[in-house]
């Protein structure tokens, strides 16, 4: 079973990257939170296949219908989405998805159809002499589904199935936004053998040697410096010589790697727990396990190793933490500074490159891919995904440490 996050907040998904749409169903949201199509559709857009020139040319709109989990005495209001026709047995059916309304706490269902697939591009992956793509899931997934695997785009491997994560990742970050401020932000801060020199996690540390948060202007400021950038990178001209590096490695036929790093602010104090259930366990594991992600650092990450004890504890004053080697995090528990974690993405893994390869019965090939449409720098789109996983985790701690809390006066009917 296939579940993001959990046990308190957790999220579920279904779909298969030329199938007929992608299913998610969130699990947990607290209710009373007011939640609007067009707030988690921003999101979406920034995700979706063709809104960045440097990531594949395929082209999905991916608008969201809500199906369920929400809620308001205007009918006409919560009921304004997008209309749904369907057709079945000559019959057709015709309802309206929602548009606007507060969480229940029951289950938050949306579905995203799908239409540009082009599943002819695949052909040459079809049955056990279909020919195996070095670096792709072709191989295992074939063997592990004794044969009954969907080809087409990846099937459920395809990076189209992280729809669900930035679904249940909108509605967490607008929970935690709305509680606490917490805003979460990510920047590409590597591709290739190009560093940028600016980070998010610098900036906002420096930001806070003179507040105890980060101020909504000083947000929107960073903000419209990632959307300004060629590429999602708080460094303009790291992001220009990256941007043109992603291009000559697609007219080259090949791909290139990327680092993102993902930052949140005002982060609740105190969420999280130690050993076993620690969010740092938890960040590792889920933005470590996103497609093509290689590697995950908490904080200063690697770069502790060559350090003294002495030169790694960030000093304590009474207005809090001086530096932030520790990333927000000790003891698997949120000390309030920003939330640091950074992820390393392979290069793609399909490129119109010839590579040395099989078939799925093994027969040896020079395999050369045929068709297709594909990210040359899978980081380019990575960084709202990391944001989600990120949003997810870290309102399920919230939860769990607000379960600590009993009041007795919240069990009372009468």
């Amino acid at each position: 079973m296939e579940i993001l996050g959990g046990p308190l907040y957790s999220v579920a998904g279904a779909g298969e990257s030329h199938g007929p749409g992608i299913t998610t169903i969130v699990f947990g949201c607290p209710p009373g939170l007011q939640l609007n199509r067009s707030q988690i559709q921003a999101y979406l857009d920034r995700r979706r296949p063709g809104s960045n020139k440097h990531g594949t040319p395929r082209n999905e709109k991916d608008k969201l219908l809500l199906l369920s989990g929400l809620y308001q005495e205007n009918h006409d209001a919560l009921t304004a989405g997008p209309s749904i026709q369907a057709t079945v047995d000559g019959l057709t059916f015709k309802t309206t998805a929602y548009e606007t309304g507060f969480t229940t706490g029951e289950p938050i269902s949306a579905l995203v159809l799908s239409a540009a697939t082009k599943s002819r591009h695949y052909d040459q992956f079809i049955g056990p002499t279909g020919a195996v793509r070095p670096g792709h899931t072709d191989l295992v997934k074939y063997h592990k589904a004794r044969g009954h695997v969907d080809i087409r785009g990846g099937g459920r491997s395809s990076y189209r199935s992280t729809i669900s994560d930035v679904i249940g990742g909108s509605i967490a970050r607008i929970f935690l936004q709305e509680m606490f401020g917490t805003v979460i932000l990510s920047s590409i801060n590597q591709v290739g053998s190009l560093q940028a020199q600016r980070s998010l996690s610098d900036h906002f540390t420096e930001l806070l040697q003179t507040n105890q948060t980060v101020s909504v202007a000083q947000i929107e400021a960073v903000q419209q410096q990632l959307h300004a950038a060629e590429i999602h990178s708080l460094d303009a001209d790291f992001a220009t010589s990256a941007g043109t590096l992603i291009k000559q490695t697609r007219i080259d036929g090949d791909s290139v790697g990327a680092a993102v790093e993902v930052v949140a602010v005002n982060v609740p104090v105190l969420a999280g727990d130690p050993l076993y259930n620690s969010l740092k366990l938890r960040l590792m594991g889920s933005l470590g396990g996103l497609h093509a992600a290689q590697s995950c650092e908490i904080g200063d990450g690697f770069q502790v190793i060559a350090r003294l004890g002495s030169e790694n504890n960030d000093p304590i004053r009474q207005t809090g933490y001086q530096r932030n080697s520790h990333g927000g995090l000790l003891g698997g528990v949120t000390t309030g500074m920003p939330l640091v974690c950074r992820a390393g993405f392979k290069p793609t893994s399909t490129i119109v490159k010839p590579q040395q390869s099989v078939q799925k019965n093994l027969e040896e090939i020079e395999f050369q891919l045929e068709k297709g449409r594909h990210d040359p720098c899978v980081g380019v789109r990575a960084g709202i995904t990391l944001e989600s996983r990120l949003a997810i985790e870290l309102l399920n701690a919230v939860l769990m440490h607000q379960a600590r809390a009993v009041d007795p006066k919240q069990f009372k009917l009468f």
